[in-house]
């Protein structure tokens, strides 16, 4: 299961400003528009994609993911952001991303690669490219340029920025922003940085810092790398009860044996509702099910509690951007496909 930290969502619902409703936009995610901005709490990736979509009906989003990267501190992102600024030259911060990007979000995987011109800083984001992962992914990109000119000694541009998606009609706007050309319909999600600016000293790199800093940063891995124990059990109690419908909080908890009040609390603790862990938990099974043919369509949506086809089929739509028959088709043709080596 993904999740993502409730900055990104709050820092894209300020910057689309007046023209939506801002509290009821965080309220629809999950999200308590009164409680102080906590990066560490979560919510799933597929809410925060369903909020960018909803967003996307009310105003133009063309824009938006650009005014959310700009906006980016290093101070946001507490450990990791005191890490990035404090790491001797800008490549040794990339570094650290790419090593502990797991701290902020299980979405997104980052790498770097040699390349003639320079080095590229690749995001890796797996899912349907649906509208909601392209803004995020734009984002993204644009708060590594943020992060990386607020670092640099003197002004900062990277070569070039890929973009896998198709583009707006006009991309000025992006172009004007990054200072350098963007190529949308590209091979990866990337930012291609200059090998002079990724040697370049940082303006408050410190070793000692550093050090200090990415050992907390270990820490944390160590402690993300094993679900939260209730949080899986959960998820299995929830996955066993699907076929009788809807599971309701008090039986789950009772299962678990605590009270549907402690249950709350326990799943809180973990930035989680039980109602974001049900519907994350269903569309891991309606994807894993889909993938075997034994299974009619009709017979996937029962086994997730879904009385009728057409309202799984909806549901299947909201979460993944296309249907259970085509996201079917899909996966058996990339099965039945020879495995190809990754470049």
């Amino acid at each position: 299961m993904a999740y993502v930290t409730t900055l990104f969502a709050r820092k894209m619902v300020a910057a689309a400003g007046t023209g939506i409703d801002q509290r009821a936009t965080l309220e629809r995610a999950g999200i308590d528009p009164d409680a102080p901005w906590d990066p560490k709490v979560m919510i799933p990736a597929t809410t925060y994609y369903e909020m960018l979509e909803a967003m996307a009906e009310e105003i133009d989003v063309t824009e938006l993911p650009v005014h959310v990267g700009a906006s980016m501190r290093c101070d946001d992102y507490g450990a990791l952001g005191l890490a990035w600024k404090a790491a001797p030259f800008l490549k040794a911060s990339c570094l650290r991303i790419e090593r502990y990007a797991r701290v902020w979000t299980g979405v997104v995987t980052y790498e770097l690669r040699e390349e003639p011109r320079g080095i590229l800083f690749i995001l890796h984001r797996e899912g349907a490219r649906r509208l909601g992962l392209r803004l995020s992914n734009e984002a993204t990109l644009a708060s590594a340029v943020s992060l990386s000119r607020q670092v640099c000694p003197v002004p900062f541009s990277p070569i070039e920025v890929l973009i896998q998606h198709k583009g707006p009609r006009s991309k000025a706007y992006h172009e004007a922003w990054f200072g350098c050309p963007v190529h949308f319909e590209a091979d990866l999600d990337a930012v291609l940085i200059s090998h002079e600016a990724m040697e370049r000293p940082n303006i408050l790199g410190d070793e000692g810092i550093s050090r200090y800093l990415m050992s907390d940063l270990d820490t944390e891995l160590t402690r993300i790398k094993t679900p939260p124990t209730v949080v899986g059990e959960a998820r299995n109690a929830i996955a066993q009860a699907l076929s009788e419908g809807t599971p309701r909080v008090a039986d789950i908890a009772k299962g678990l044996g605590m009270s549907a009040r402690s249950f709350h609390r326990r799943l809180s603790e973990h930035g989680l509702s039980f109602q974001s862990l049900t519907e994350e938990t269903r569309r891991e099974l309606a994807e894993g099910l889909l993938r075997d043919e034994q299974y009619s369509l009709a017979e996937v949506a029962f086994l997730i509690g879904f009385s009728e086809q057409s309202s799984f089929t909806r549901a299947f739509k909201r979460w993944l951007g296309t249907t259970p028959a085509s996201y079917r088709k899909a996966e058996l043709i990339n099965a039945s496909s020879p495995a190809q080596i990754k470049h």
